[in-house]
C-alpha cells in the first residue's frame, strides 16, 4: 500500500516541556486507523502539529510528508492548500467550530468555494448535495437556517460536510461522537463508514471508545505519553493486545456475557510531561515492570507477527483473553 501521509521522529513542546516524543506513522490510500488512548496522551496535537494548528508557543520538530510533499516549513500558502483540501479535519465540539453568526448553508458555501473554486448557484447545488449526503433532513428548507436551530448530531454532520468540501485524500475525525448519545454515535459511525466507502478517502478516527474503533479502523495505534506503545490491525489488538497498557484498556471494558464483577481500572493516573521517568512513562502503572523498567525506555520494535511494540515484558501471547467478542458485543 502506498503511503498518503508520513509523519517522522513528530516531536511536540509547549514552554520547553515536550508532550510529543517522536511520532512516526504512515496513513496508506484509503485506510482507516485508529488512535487511542488516555486523554492528554497526544493523540489530536500529533495531528494539530502536522497540519500547523498549534499555537505559536508550540514548538514543532520532526517532517510531515503527503505523497513525498514536505509540510513542515513549508510557507502559510502552502500550507493552507493541504489543509480542507487534501487533509480535512473535523474537530470534537461542532458547536464551538460552526460560526454561531453565520447560516450554515454559507458556511459549507465558502469552503466549496474556497478549495474547488465554485461560486453562486454552482456553489449552492454542491453545498445543498453535502448536506443531503451527510444525512440533514429537507437540506434546502434549512439551508438558510443558524448553526443553533440544528440539534448536536446534525452540527456533527454539518461539520463533516463542510470537511468533505475540498474532496480530500485524508479526513481526520477528531472524537467526533464524544457529546452524542448511543443512538447518534451509531449513525455517525455509520456515515463515516459509508463515505469512506463512497469517496476513497483515508481516515484518521482519534477516540476513546475502543467498540467505535473496531467499526470503522483497519489497523490501531495506542498512544501513551506522547508515544506509540502499540500499532497492529484490528484483527491482532483486539483478539492478543501485548502491551500492558492496552490490556489494561480492555480489562476496563465491562463485560455483557459474564457476571457482574468490578472493573478492573489501571492503577495511577496519567504521568506529568514535566516529571515523566527516564524509562517506560507507563512503568509506574504497569504490573510487568521490572527494576530496569524506570531508567530504560524501550523502542518501538517489530515483532513476529508483524505488530509494533514498545515494551520489555509484554503481556504473554498465552495469558491474553479474546477480547475482540467482548468489544463488538458492547457496540
Amino acid at each position: 500500500m502506498s503511503h498518503l501521509v508520513e509523519i517522522r521522529d513528530l516531536k511536540v513542546a509547549f514552554d520547553s516541556v515536550q508532550v510529543l516524543h517522536g511520532i512516526d506513522l504512515n496513513v496508506g490510500r484509503g485506510e482507516a486507523i485508529g488512535l487511542v488512548g488516555e486523554s492528554g496522551c497526544g493523540k489530536s496535537v500529533t495531528w494539530l502539529a502536522a497540519l500547523g494548528l498549534l499555537p505559536g508557543k508550540a514548538a514543532v520538530s520532526g517532517s510531515v510528508r503527503i505523497e513525498g510533499r514536505e509540510l513542515r516549513g513549508v510557507h502559510r500558502s502552502a500550507l493552507e492548500s493541504v489543509r480542507g483540501g487534501r487533509i480535512a479535519m473535523i474537530f470534537q465540539d461542532p458547536s464551538s467550530a460552526l460560526n454561531p453568526v453565520l447560516r450554515v448553508g454559507r458556511q459549507i458555501t465558502e469552503a466549496v468555494s474556497l478549495h474547488r473554486g465554485l461560486r453562486g448557484e454552482t456553489a449552492r447545488a454542491e453545498a445543498l448535495r453535502l448536506m443531503d449526503m451527510v444525512g440533514i433532513p429537507d437540506a434546502r428548507r434549512r439551508f438558510d437556517l443558524y448553526p443553533h436551530e440544528f440539534s448536536g448530531g446534525q452540527c456533527q454532520r454539518l461539520m463533516i460536510a463542510i470537511a468533505l468540501a475540498g474532496e480530500p485524500d485524508l479526513l481526520i475525525a477528531d472524537e467526533p461522537t464524544t457529546a452524542l448519545d448511543a443512538t447518534i454515535q451509531a449513525q455517525m459511525l455509520d456515515l463515516l463508514i459509508q463515505l469512506r466507502t463512497e469517496t476513497g478517502m483515508a481516515t484518521v478516527f482519534i477516540s476513546h471508545d475502543l467498540g467505535a474503533v473496531s467499526q470503522v479502523c483497519e489497523r490501531v495505534c495506542v498512544m501513551y505519553a506522547g508515544r506509540i506503545v502499540e500499532q497492529a490491525s484490528i484483527a491482532q489488538l483486539f483478539a492478543n493486545p501485548r502491551h500492558p497498557y492496552t490490556r489494561g484498556l480492555f480489562d476496563a471494558i465491562p463485560r455483557l456475557d459474564g457476571p457482574r464483577d468490578r472493573l478492573i481500572p489501571i492503577p495511577g493516573t496519567v504521568p506529568d510531561p514535566r516529571y515523566l521517568a527516564a524509562g517506560c512513562a507507563f512503568a509506574p502503572r504497569c504490573p510487568n515492570a521490572a527494576a530496569y523498567c524506570d531508567f530504560q525506555r524501550p523502542a518501538l520494535d517489530t515483532l513476529a507477527d508483524g505488530r509494533h511494540l514498545a515494551c520489555f515484558n509484554p503481556v504473554p501471547p498465552a495469558n491474553s483473553l479474546p477480547v475482540r467478542r467482548k468489544i463488538l458485543e458492547g457496540v
